[in-house]
């Protein structure tokens, strides 16, 4: 059997690999492909992006634990695990589609799933832990925004008549 707190090393290394898979992505074409696709003025610079990520990781993998903590053994526990962990899978797939293929338009509906895995995370953890749903509301946010963005790069650079 797993000790109890192994989920306070699990939950970081988790959220630390989605964090340098995605960055791994990133870095493929943050420096040449990016800068030569049309953005909106309103595009955040990518410190301030990074920050952003770094808080909402760290936020998510206190949620992670806040919930293991409330929810071992309880109805849903795997099902919900799993949640978590479909949301870093789509998470990092972001940074591959966008940076890595180019391929906006996937990019987009990829953001939406996340946004959607956020929004069931939050709603399915309150029930275990409000703390632990309300870390995820910053998350909820910058996707809401995050997504709306990566629509309007779509947009613009796409060529279609």
């Amino acid at each position: 059997m797993v000790s109890r707190p192994l989920h306070y090393i699990l939950a970081p290394l988790f959220y630390f690999a989605v964090a340098w898979v995605g960055g791994f992505f990133t870095s493929q074409g943050v420096k040449s492909w990016y800068p030569t696709i049309a953005k909106p003025s309103y595009t955040p610079s990518g410190s301030f992006i990074g920050i952003v990520w770094t808080i909402i990781y760290i936020l998510s993998t206190i949620s992670l634990i806040l919930f293991v903590n409330r929810a071992r053994g309880r109805a849903f526990f795997w099902p919900i695990i799993g949640l978590y962990v479909l949301n870093g899978i789509f998470n990092t797939f972001w940074s591959y589609l966008f940076f890595v293929r180019h391929a906006l338009g996937f990019a987009v509906l990829d953001a939406f799933l996340i946004w959607v895995t956020v929004e069931m995370l939050i709603t399915f953890i309150w029930f275990y832990s409000r703390m632990a749903s309300l870390l995820l509301l910053p998350y909820f946010g910058w996707l809401t925004f995050a997504g709306y963005l990566t629509y309007v790069i779509y947009k613009t650079n796409s060529f279609s008549p």
